[in-house]
């Protein structure tokens, strides 16, 4: 049994969890991900290795409450205990040999994300980070992205906080100021990812992606991951989930993406339910 030492609401539909699990942390990367069941009668999820602490033996996660189980997992409490909680899975983000690299962060992606920032700020890398979100509501691990990065660049769509704009409009920005970057790292919604890279191709920019967003059963069976990467069928969780974005075939991603779309709403319809007055 894995238990929850710390509990934090980082907005209204985002939470962070310290977990005792300390041969997880021992081996933990940034990009790798864990796979957790809430209950012992609860569906396997994957979630992505926020950060870690190896003497204490934490794992940190970060989720957004937009199903049935991340319903359930939010309903959780300090010194609750999971029922699984294994890892680390996938293959950790490559940062060696990296002078110089933008990280994008968009929404709750920034939680994927932060550790790379840390860990390549923390090998000598200069950093520029930045992260996107609708509006200032929805602003997550801005302090943990400041002491991550050489600079530290806030955007949201209404203007509401940092400026106002896109990511895109930011890098862009940049690129026209004359910064380069041996590589770019963007994590967050496929369409932004799709955009990003967009606009890095036309400046001739490596630029890699996490596609954790539409990982479901996260050991390569269920085949629900699979993607198109330069002509070749992958698969997120166990072929990345870093791939080259310039290669990926997001619109089929997209696609893929919607198919659970009504049956998890269904769910999390009953899931709410059922929790209605409880705590």
């Amino acid at each position: 049994m894995f238990e929850i030492v710390k509990k934090q609401e980082l907005n209204e539909t985002v939470t962070l969890m310290e977990i005792q699990a300390p041969l997880i942390a021992k081996k933990a990367e940034p990009g790798q991900f864990i796979i957790l069941r809430v209950d012992e009668k609860g569906e396997r999820i994957p979630l992505t290795i926020a950060d870690f602490d190896r003497e204490k033996g934490l794992v940190t996660i970060i989720f957004q409450i937009v199903g049935a189980t991340t319903n359930k997992l939010n309903q959780l409490q300090v010194g609750d205990h999971l029922a699984d909680f294994v890892g680390p899975l996938g293959i950790p983000s490559h940062t060696e040999g990296l002078k110089k690299v933008a990280v994008i962060g968009g929404g709750v992606g920034c939680a994927i994300a932060y550790p790379i920032a840390k860990k390549l700020h923390q090998q000598g890398t200069t950093v520029h980070a930045i992260v996107g979100f609708r509006n200032k509501g929805l602003l997550i691990l801005e302090e943990a992205f400041q002491k991550a990065s050489d600079q530290l660049f806030v955007v949201t769509d209404d203007g509401s906080y940092g400026k106002k704009g896109l990511v895109t409009d930011q890098l862009k920005e940049l690129l026209d100021q004359g910064e380069t970057y041996d590589e770019v790292i963007a994590i967050g919604p496929l369409i932004m990812m799709k955009f990003v890279c967009k606009l890095t191709k036309e400046y001739g920019i490596k630029t890699m992606v996490s596609m954790n967003p539409i990982m479901i059963d996260g050991t390569g069976m269920c085949g629900c991951c699979r993607l198109t990467v330069g002509g070749e069928t992958k698969f997120a969780c166990v072929d990345g989930p870093d791939f080259d974005g310039h290669l990926v075939d997001f619109d089929e991603a997209m696609q893929r993406s919607t198919m659970y779309r009504d049956f998890e709403r269904q769910r999390n319809e009953e899931t709410c339910n059922l929790f209605k007055g409880v705590r």
